[in-house]
């Protein structure tokens, strides 16, 4: 529920701000939210997914997760119509508004940060994994949903929606996360021996949200490199928790 509530928090940002958050408040909050993502999947998922192994092991089964992760989500974002915060629409035609597509592209990206929560909840229940570690990695999905729900619940308020129906759009689209998670557990004793292959696939699934959606948002246009400070300060507090909390 950590991520959900940080995703909730973000989308309450539309009843203190404007009709439309500033262009630059937006890159900084993607950069940051880049950072956070980035660091997450490397010292929460990726490394202890190698460390789970030994030798050609210890690198194989993690290599086809993250491999797998990333054609996960190219796949979902190929079938399903969506909008990006941007406005650039994705995937097959539909009838589907404007505010359902916008939606949709959240929801399709909130649900693998539930999977990796999972995913380390698992490994600490059932695998040598610390715990420290899988409450660093939520604290740091949460902190990232922050400012991705706002970018959310802004532009839905722009578009014309009620404050309280841009809150509850953006908040809802985080209830993927405790569903993904909770699923990943219901399934820990059938994963336990694949449980690098999961913890990297959820990696990738995450690693491809950044590169595929958060990057090409800040970089865009003027200011870029206020997305990237945001990048670079997202990074080092991800990688702070999990070091004092693992």
């Amino acid at each position: 529920m950590i991520p959900f509530l940080g995703t909730a928090l973000g989308s309450a940002f539309v009843f203190f701000m404007k009709r439309d958050m500033p262009q630059l408040m937006q890159k900084v909050l993607l950069g940051f939210a880049s950072g956070v993502m980035v660091a997450a999947s490397v010292w929460s998922l990726i490394i202890p997914a190698i460390d789970m192994g030994s030798g050609t092991s210890a690198i194989i089964l993690p290599s086809i997760g993250l491999l797998a992760g990333f054609a996960f989500l190219l796949l979902i974002d190929y079938i399903t119509p969506h909008i990006h915060p941007s406005g650039e629409s994705e995937g097959p035609r539909s009838r589907l508004s404007r505010t359902a597509k916008l939606a949709l592209a959240v929801t399709i990206h909130n649900f693998p940060e539930g999977m990796a929560v999972g995913v380390a909840i698992a490994g600490a229940l059932t695998a040598d994994f610390n715990m420290a570690g899988a409450l660093a990695l939520a604290i740091g999905i949460a902190i990232q949903n922050i400012p991705e729900g706002a970018i959310i619940s802004m532009p839905l308020r722009a578009a014309g929606n009620t404050r309280l129906k841009a809150f509850g759009i953006g908040a809802l689209s985080g209830i993927v996360e405790p569903a993904g998670g909770a699923l990943v557990l219901l399934l820990a004793t059938s994963i336990l021996g694949i449980m690098p292959f999961m913890l990297t696939f959820a990696a990738g699934a995450m690693l491809y949200v950044v590169v595929e959606e958060l990057v090409p948002e800040y970089s865009a246009g003027e200011h870029s490199n206020v997305g990237t400070i945001g990048f670079a300060l997202g990074f080092v507090l991800m990688m702070v928790l999990d070091v004092v909390l693992g």
